[in-house]
């Protein structure tokens, strides 16, 4: 029977209908994109180079499927059966419709690659991971965007270069993917995911055996009264180097060391609560650490990992907030909020820990409370006022996501000890060798508290 006879199936029919429409789609598509007719909205790269090619590929299938119908109805009933078509090459037409059937397959088949380019180049990009899955990572992505990382996407340190990690961490998005389609998602998402080692990631940009040595940070804290009394705090840290202590012959990045190994086994998700630490030197001696009471049925149930930049600089990429008291003190200390603005503190600290329903609530209630209160205090909404009102409320757009239910604190920051564990999972005295020696505790460890200046006369 001739091919075009058993075509004129309506699924066949349609298959074609389709497939030409939506090839013709994708590439007037593609060239709007090539020319800028499209924003930057990851939707417009989902249409053209996965909706559009999927139509494509649809509407191929349609067609054979169609043809089998129509070849199963025939054949229940024999006398509407007919011979196979012939393709005689001696006849010009059947030539026509060779070049023209080998023409079209190469256009599927450029369309396909280029399909598959810019999907891939699309799953890619952070607006596909923080746009398209909006809901469940809205908190990441708007954290990204404000942070030393975001010119680095996210596939830069999630996944990383290799063959290997692709397929694993694709993998890995697909089920992320059904998660996400099926809302069956953890609110909030967790903080600590399954980094590839840090010398695999950080490194092809970070120079892990750079030597730091002392470097001065200054802390400012402010208080809750009227006049918002600033507590300013001078630290020297001795950060370092692997393997290059500072002139106090110590070094914070001495954990980097590749000559030396420190693996933990830690009991909870987040990796805050550490119960056991095995210290390799670079002579190969080993010296093990436990906390007091710890069973080895405890310790089977946790989790072994070896130590690397990762477990101190846990939240370099999207950084929430540890706490709302030193988000508004940020704020203050560099400049965003007036620190002669009465109580502004307390009131702005006040504020953004408030529970609203949802971010226009807030950003509502933040600007009506803080001008009520000035008002009250017999000043008017005047310019200090409105840019604190504009600094409280991008505070809270920074740190606070109602619907994945994160909040200031909700992602512990290893990168010190104030507002969590940070340092103290390791160094608080409580893991013990078995000669009674502990991991060291003391402050001048990794810092030095210098005493400020006299203010000038």
């Amino acid at each position: 029977m001739p091919a075009r006879a058993l075509a004129r199936h309506p699924v066949s029919l349609a298959g074609v209908v389709l497939t030409t429409a939506s090839a013709v789609g994708f590439i007037a598509l593609l060239v709007a994109l090539f020319f800028g007719l499209f924003d930057k909205s990851p939707y417009a790269s989902l249409v053209v180079f996965i909706a559009m090619p999927a139509l494509v590929l649809l509407g191929l299938i349609l067609i054979p499927l169609g043809m089998w119908l129509e070849r199963r109805r025939i054949a229940r009933d024999p006398s509407a059966a007919r011979e196979w078509f012939v393709w005689d090459f001696r006849e010009a037409v059947t030539r026509r419709r060779a070049v023209m059937l080998i023409a079209l397959t190469a256009v599927n088949l450029v369309i396909a690659l280029v399909a598959s380019y810019g999907a891939l180049h699309s799953m890619e990009s952070p607006e596909f991971c923080g746009q398209t899955c909006h809901t469940p990572m809205h908190p990441q992505y708007t954290a990204w965007q404000d942070a030393p990382h975001s010119k680095v996407a996210c596939v830069a340190c999630h996944i990383g270069e290799g063959g290997k990690a692709f397929v694993k961490y694709k993998m890995n998005g697909t089920r992320q993917l059904i998660h996400v389609i099926s809302g069956n998602y953890p609110r909030p998402i967790p903080g600590v995911g399954d980094l590839r080692p840090a010398n695999e990631v950080c490194s092809t940009c970070h120079w892990q055996n750079k030597a730091f040595g002392d470097i001065i940070r200054v802390k400012r804290d402010y208080a809750d009264d009227e006049t918002n009394t600033e507590t300013a705090t001078i630290l020297q840290l001795f950060l370092g180097g692997p393997g290059a202590p500072t002139p106090s012959g110590r070094a914070i990045h001495w954990h980097s060391d590749p000559k030396v190994k420190v693996d933990f086994i830690y009991t909870d998700h987040e990796r805050q609560t550490v119960k056991f630490v095995k210290y390799t030197d670079a002579q190969g001696k080993v010296r093990e650490y436990a906390a007091e009471g710890v069973t080895p049925q405890e310790l089977e149930k946790g989790h072994s990992k070896t130590m690397d930049c990762i477990d101190c600089h846990n939240v370099p990429a999207h950084r929430v907030a540890p706490s709302a008291e030193q988000a508004v003190d940020r704020a203050i200390a560099g400049g965003q909020i007036d620190k002669a603005l009465p109580f502004v503190r307390r009131e702005g600290v006040r504020l953004v820990k408030a529970s609203y329903a949802n971010e226009d609530e807030a950003v509502r209630a933040i600007d009506q409370n803080l001008k009520q209160f000035y008002t009250s205090q017999g000043r008017a909404a005047d310019a200090p006022v409105n840019a604190a009102v504009s600094a409280l409320q991008a505070i809270y757009r920074r740190n606070v996501f109602p619907t994945m239910k994160v909040t200031f604190g909700t992602y512990p920051d290893n990168l010190g000890h104030t507002t969590s564990a940070g340092c103290f999972r390791c160094h608080d005295g409580s893991l013990v060798a078995k000669d009674g020696t502990s991991i060291s505790s003391d402050c001048e460890t990794c810092h030095k508290q210098i005493d400020a200046p006299p203010p000038p006369k």
